[in-house]
């Protein structure tokens, strides 16, 4: 059996990979942590911008002229992408103007390992009005 080598203040280096690993574990699991909230912060952030584009254009179509077709389509993408739960915790206001039709969408950000979210993503699609 091999003994620890004496370290320069006279006491040994055993337990030191125990420590390291501690270190660098906790490092890591912090590392992947963020990587994949703001991975998942992105993607939320992208789908909610293509919805209110599309909440847009389906407000521009020269069929439509109710403010709550246009709501109602884009709740239902966003319950479609993500859950019911997080659809009725989401705010769509659509404009429809003379020119140009907005939809403008506020959610919460979902954090991956944390209930709640402080943060709120809003987000704004337009498309040109078609004539009538």
């Amino acid at each position: 059996m091999a003994r620890p080598s004496p370290s320069r203040a006279g006491g040994t280096d055993a337990g030191a990979a125990v420590v390291d690993f501690v270190f660098v574990s906790v490092l890591v699991v912090t590392l992947f942590a963020v990587v994949f909230q703001v991975g998942l912060a992105l993607h939320t952030r992208n789908v909610l911008v293509a919805l209110a584009a599309e909440g847009a254009r389906y407000g521009a179509d020269a069929d439509v002229d109710s403010p709550q077709e246009v709501r109602q389509r884009t709740l239902d993408g966003i319950t479609t992408a993500f859950n019911a739960t997080y659809a009725a915790r989401a705010t769509v206001t659509p404009v429809l103007g003379r020119d140009v039709v907005a939809v403008r969408i506020s959610a919460p950000m979902p954090l991956a390992f944390l209930p709640g979210s402080p943060v709120t993503l809003v987000v704004e699609g337009h498309a040109l009005e078609e004539s009538r």
